[in-house]
């Protein structure tokens, strides 16, 4: 009897398991299938990514439903569609062997007639993203009054992605009495809140640790400037020749940006992210499983569908806003019970995350240097040798070999190897012979940079800030990096907001006659250190929301999102050029932060005291079972 078929699945399973080359089950399988299959029964399932969780909640599933009739029982809903496709495929391969089953994936980016179609036949199993199962079941298109089991894959995703109303409203269409198989990477407030809400006494069930990261990746951190992150990432490719990586950035426009650059620096690199279309993405994701792209630069949203075993390194280009998101990142790697690499390039104001990361995943990270240009050469250096060693002959050589013979037999082999080797260890000894030292030191991270000034300004949520447009207002005016601005705390009618002090006559100077929408913005250096102060960013993640995580810009007063507006109304806030070649000294900010405007973009504009004018769903719920 074979691991799986004592967990007390049917034959036609067995076979597809034993088709798929499954030997024995994984812990999370091990623990789910069981109950699962023995009672109906709501649970909550907590398991890192790459644990199995899709088999965990997929072969249940089938044995439980009929698959004779053609009434839609099951429905999964997961957040991507990339994560859609894939768990639609996986349900048909455990399937493979259960006739007439139908299984349909109902995502956006497809034809939604097409996908009406294919439910209208009869499926017994959905396969769906919230957005187009929402937008179908209000067009009549799909009937799930009668689904038995409904599976909410990824479920801290969906619901940091801002799918909480979508998913709410899916759940009024469904009865009461259904099981719900609730899985998830980690477990924040959040899914603790809709677990309540919408299920019944769950059984719980955790692998590893709630929120923990996985057993076999290692998990180290670069601390560089925040200017040369770029060169940073460029260092740990090269230092890595046989990299498989997938890279993460907080932004599509980042993304996009870090893959343009790799491309153009010789790596064999691409970008995914929601920009993308239906077929580019296919297209990407076809190019990256089968290895012609060695570096896959995405966002976090976007790779929530990637399942591609032998991934590397995972690099965090840029810590994600929301920390617990580094788990989901981690979990792309050390996959199947191989062993990764989860890296992250931390400039000095982010590292103080990492403690913060620490806790949540309950290990520790190493901390690493950037490698030096000699250390990449001679990386490099090795890496060919052995290349070469593992190459196999061609015998289709043979005929050439007298002619390279006669060309080459003036040189012994001492110079012959010479030779060969310089070819590629003078391209990386040219490259890299002046090449600067990039790592920071890191000093003590759990307080951050002791030399930091704390900011009072003037503005805040009744201006339409939340943490995030404000860091993002502040980084355009000031003209300084995203890295180089911390700790934004915002309030009703003020806010504070962290620098270090090399910038504190930068900032001062800047906001000494400065107005924003007719309303003089004022800056002090405050007393508030800023420490354990969370308000702001909870405020930011209750406005964002319902808006994703890589829109940037934020609703004004108007309603019309301001990061979209063209670069001619992007003139909001401006500082009046009394600076002049002062401007110039903090090398080019001002310039800088006009040439870089696009990010967020506000109305007003800056005037001296001269110029100012002298006016002035029901269903769903928990059920009970009595």
């Amino acid at each position: 009897m074979s691991n799986f078929a004592k967990l007390g699945l049917e034959e036609n399973l067995l076979k597809a398991i034993q088709d798929m080359g499954f030997e024995t089950p994984s812990e999370v399988q091990e623990k789910a299938i069981p109950i699962l299959l023995e009672k109906d029964t709501d649970i909550v399932s907590l398991a890192q990514t790459g644990t199995g969780k899709t088999a965990a909640f997929g072969f249940p599933m089938l044995q439980k439903i009929n698959i004779g009739s053609r009434t839609t029982q099951g429905l999964i809903l997961s957040p991507t569609r990339e994560l859609c496709l894939q768990i639609t495929n996986e349900i048909k391969n455990y399937g493979k062997y259960c006739k007439g089953l139908n299984v349909v994936a109902v995502y956006g980016g497809a034809s939604i007639s097409e996908q009406a179609r294919d439910i209208k036949k009869g499926a017994q199993i959905i396969v769906a993203t919230p957005g187009r199962m929402k937008d179908m079941i209000g067009r009549r298109m799909i009937d799930i009054s009668k689904i038995e089991y409904c599976v909410l894959d990824e479920a801290d995703e969906m619901l940091n992605m801002g799918f909480y109303e979508d998913i709410t409203e899916i759940l009024s269409y469904s009865p009461e009495d259904k099981s719900t198989w609730l899985f998830s990477a980690t477990m924040p407030k959040e899914v603790a809140t809709i677990a309540k809400k919408f299920m019944f006494q769950p059984i719980e069930i955790t692998v590893g640790g709630k929120n923990m990261g996985a057993e076999n990746v290692s998990h180290e951190y670069y601390l560089v400037n925040a200017r040369d992150r770029y060169q940073a990432l460029k260092r740990l490719a090269d230092a890595n020749p046989s990299i498989f990586s997938v890279i993460f950035c907080r932004t599509k426009r980042d993304t996009q940006k870090v893959a343009e650059l790799l491309i153009e620096d010789g790596y064999s690199a691409a970008a995914l992210h929601g920009d993308l279309s239906q077929n580019q993405r296919d297209l990407v994701m076809k190019s990256f499983r089968s290895r012609q792209i060695q570096m896959l630069v995405a966002t976090d949203v976007a790779a929530r569908g990637i399942d591609v075993d032998d991934i590397t390194h995972v690099i965090n280009y840029q810590l994600s806003d929301e920390i617990e998101t580094y788990t989901h990142r981690s979990g792309r790697t050390g996959r199947a019970g191989k062993t990764g690499i989860s890296m992250v390039i931390a400039s000095k104001s982010e590292s103080r995350k990492i403690h913060a990361i620490e806790k949540i995943i309950q290990k520790k990270f190493i901390h690493k240097e950037v490698p030096s240009g000699i250390e990449i050469c001679e990386v490099q250096l090795f890496h060919l040798a052995n290349k070469i060693k593992q190459t196999e002959i061609n015998h289709d050589i043979d005929t050439y070999l007298p002619n390279i013979n006669e060309v080459l037999e003036a040189f012994s082999k001492e110079e012959l190897i010479k030779k060969v080797f310089s070819v590629e260890f003078t391209r990386f000894y040219n490259y890299y012979k002046k090449a600067k030292n990039l790592n920071v030191n890191a000093g003590d991270i759990s307080e951050g940079s002791k030399d930091t000034v704390r900011y009072f300004i003037n503005i805040g949520g009744k201006d339409d800030f939340d943490w995030m447009s404000l860091k993002d207002f502040l980084k355009e005016m000031l003209g300084l990096d995203k890295d180089e601005l911390y700790k934004v705390d915002v309030k009703e009618s003020f806010s504070f907001f962290n620098t270090d002090s090399k910038h504190q006559e930068l900032v001062m100077d800047f906001f000494k006659e400065f107005e924003l929408e007719g309303r003089r913005v004022s800056v002090e250096i405050s007393k508030d250190t800023g420490r354990g102060r969370r308000g702001g960013r909870d405020r930011g993640r209750g406005r964002d929301r319902g808006r994703g995580r890589d829109h940037g810009g934020f609703k004004g007063r108007s309603g019309e999102r301001r990061g979209n507006r063209t670069s001619t109304e992007r003139t909001g806030g401006k500082r009046d050029s009394r600076r002049g070649d002062e401007g110039k000294k903090e090398g080019g900010r001002n310039d800088r932060s006009r040439r870089d405007s696009g990010n967020s973009g506000f109305k007003g504009r800056s005037r001296r005291k001269s110029e100012r004018p002298n006016n002035s769903g029901t269903g769903g719920r928990r059920r009970n079972r009595g």
